[in-house]
């Protein structure tokens, strides 16, 4: 099929590109948020081909997958044309997003509409999101298997945050202080340490552990990749953390205090840190495995587009 997604979230497009399809990624030409192009710091493959404005008309999409409204309004219509999504191709659109504000009023952008699927990639999220009639179904993450293994010989911890300074609170960027107290913190991402995803990769499995401080935000792709990877996590168990990290595989709990305890117990035995690691990297690969997630699109494309 010839999927139109834009580059949105660099990681989960990672594996979303690793599917059998030709996904057709727009382009303008200062790799703005209008059109980003393929990723500059992961690896994609080959059919994950780049498509200016100029070129979208000789293109004929099976598939639209939306990941923000304004693609739905005048941006969307500069790729598509005159194609209307739901009549003239299958259309889906992606919540990556936690919804904000009171419970009584997370009303999504797409609610009762009947020419989307709307797709969520936690539970969670589509339970507090409000939908109304739109149809909705859940593809949780899929991981790409990262290159290095758990190392943890820096005795530093490792957190993972884009934009930290502006996200502050919905982050947990306050509460870096707090695990500080235990040993120095790292902060990598996007405004402060922003590597190549292999780089990152070899750097996060160094640290002796990786810190998940965030409020509210849908569930992080770097904490399953610190997983995978087989790091210890210690995570605020808030949103979808509580089935992302089981008990075993990680250190969670609203309680601050307790996630610097664990954390301090973390440093003080290097084998229990393994252990937990070992746990986390078996369950990352188990729930969140790169072909069910990839199949799981597969079933919906081919329903949708059939």
């Amino acid at each position: 099929m010839n999927v139109l997604i834009w580059h949105v979230h660099g990681a989960w497009t990672t594996a979303f590109v690793r599917g059998r399809h030709r996904y057709y990624i727009p382009l303008v030409p200062d790799r703005g948020p209008d059109g980003r192009g393929r990723a500059q710091t992961y690896d994609w493959p080959e059919n994950a081909i780049e498509l200016t404005e100029e070129d979208a008309s000789s293109v004929t999409f099976d598939a639209v997958v939306f990941q923000r409204p304004e693609e739905l309004g005048e941006l969307g219509r500069r790729w598509m044309g005159d194609r209307r999504p739901g009549r003239d191709l299958a259309a889906m659109y992606v919540e990556h997003n936690a919804p904000t504000g009171d419970p009584n009023d997370m009303r999504h952008p797409i609610a009762d509409r009947d020419d989307i699927v709307l797709v969520h990639v936690t539970h969670f999220n589509d339970l507090f999101w409000d939908a109304g009639s739109t149809r909705t179904c859940v593809i949780e993450h899929g991981i790409v298997r990262p290159d290095v293994a758990y190392d943890g010989g820096v005795p530093r911890t490792a957190i993972v945050i884009n934009e930290a300074a502006r996200r502050k609170r919905v982050t947990g960027t306050d509460l870096i202080p707090r695990f500080e107290t235990v040993a120095p913190v790292d902060l990598f991402g996007i405004g402060a340490d922003d590597l190549p995803q292999k780089r990152l990769h070899e750097e996060v499995a160094r640290r002796r552990a990786y810190v998940h401080p965030f409020r509210w935000t849908s569930l992080g792709l770097a904490l399953l990749e610190a997983m995978a990877i087989g790091m210890p996590v210690v995570a605020l168990a808030t949103t979808d953390v509580v089935e992302a990290v089981p008990p075993g595989t990680g250190i969670t709990s609203t309680n601050v205090a307790a996630l610097v305890d664990g954390l301090h117990r973390l440093y003080d035995d290097p084998q229990l840190a393994r252990r937990m690691g070992d746990a986390a990297r078996s369950y990352a690969y188990e729930r969140y495995n790169l072909d069910r997630f990839l199949s799981a699109w597969d079933d919906l494309l081919m329903e949708t587009v059939g």
